[in-house]
């Protein structure tokens, strides 16, 4: 199992990024993938999640309402569309496969990060 993340880069607040996550094989169809981020100086944190099983998806209450995550089986590849971001959003983003959807815990396998700078 193998994930890249991509996508990041500076936005201004209030801009918007979309991040994406190439996962190999089949990932997609058997596992839970999850975004986390890590900001400096701060423990790593899950932000959102999608199932394997039927495309629901988590969001923790921080990013509600202006992230949102979406698939593409046939480009074996999910996305965190980030939209309204703030300073506090600033960190690396990293995406990982999930055990369990509620909280999107367990992570297991991970790609590398991506930085997301967000800034004036």
């Amino acid at each position: 199992v193998q994930l890249q993340a991509s996508g990041g880069g500076w936005v201004q607040p209030g801009g918007s990024l979309t991040l994406s996550c190439r996962t190999s094989g089949s990932t997609l169809l058997y596992y839970h993938i999850g975004w986390f981020r890590q900001a400096p100086g701060k423990e790593r944190e899950a932000i959102s999640c999608v199932s394997s099983a039927d495309d629901s998806k988590h969001y923790v209450d921080s990013v509600k309402g202006r992230f949102t995550m979406s698939r593409d089986n046939t480009k074996n590849t999910v996305y965190l569309t980030m939209n309204s971001l703030r300073p506090e959003d600033t960190a690396v983003y990293f995406c990982a496969t999930v055990g369990a959807m509620v909280g999107c815990q367990r992570p297991g396998y991970w790609g590398q990060g991506t930085l997301v700078t967000v800034s004036s």
